[in-house]
């Protein structure tokens, strides 16, 4: 079995995704942006989504990928390509690494017409619109120094909610920690780089929860400053 079979043997996942062809650049800047912005990835073009290969025209499917890093993504996102044959049939393969020039946007208009630019995650086999926490989340990895936390019996009693495991929602957070808004971006910012705090994604949006209790428990006795130069690769 040749590499580019293997490949798609594997299915779509994490850090792989099918496309019969590319339609809209500005479309698959998401994509490429989520892979970015997450851990890297491949998409595979001339791909069914059942793994069928069915081939593409790859001079024209590049052309929309380089419209779609340039003229869609802020900043533009870094890609390397390679050709498979399958027979007479040609794969193109756009290998994203994961950039240390996150967060990457994605141009976009919101109802009245008016530009928007938004950052993807992945997560699994789809991508999501990345929310104003893990926006800073990536802006956290991006730089070694964080900023100060501060423990109170708010932040205790929100922790207590988490060992107790129960996922939050960010009012909720906002509500047991007392803090306002931009202020519970940061928190849950640095809690999710220091490993601590997990976001899943729901049909509600973004809910939090208890990844470590262990490195909790560090936070508790130790301090933030334990945590200060802690890097997310």
């Amino acid at each position: 079995m040749s590499f580019v079979l293997k490949l798609i043997e594997e299915g779509e996942h994490l850090n792989q995704d099918f496309k019969l062809r590319i339609d809209d650049s500005r479309k698959i800047a998401k994509t490429m942006a989520g892979f970015a912005n997450t851990d890297g990835g491949r998409l595979l073009i001339g791909v069914k989504d059942n793994g069928t290969v069915s081939g593409c025209n790859t001079s024209e499917e590049y052309h929309m990928i380089e419209a779609a890093s340039n003229m869609y993504c802020k900043p533009a996102i870094n890609f390397d390509i390679q050709v498979w044959k399958v027979g007479h049939l040609s794969v193109l393969e756009v290998k994203i690494p994961k950039s240390n020039s996150r967060p990457h946007y994605v141009e976009g208009v919101n109802d009245n017409g008016v530009t928007k630019w938004d950052a993807y995650i992945r997560r699994q086999d789809r991508i999501h619109k990345a929310n104003s926490v893990m926006v800073k989340v990536m802006q956290y990895q991006m730089r070694q120094e964080r900023s100060e936390f501060r423990y109170d019996i708010h932040v205790g009693n929100l922790f207590s909610a988490w060992r107790e495991g129960r996922e939050l929602r960010f009012v909720q957070v906002a509500k047991l920690a007392k803090l306002g808004f931009e202020e519970v971006e940061n928190l849950l910012a640095l809690l999710i780089v220091w490993s601590i705090v997990r976001a899943k994604h729901s049909k509600r949006g973004y809910i939090y929860e208890l990844a470590d209790e262990e490195a909790m428990g560090k936070l508790e006795t130790e301090g933030w400053q334990f945590f200060r130069y802690k890097t997310v690769e």
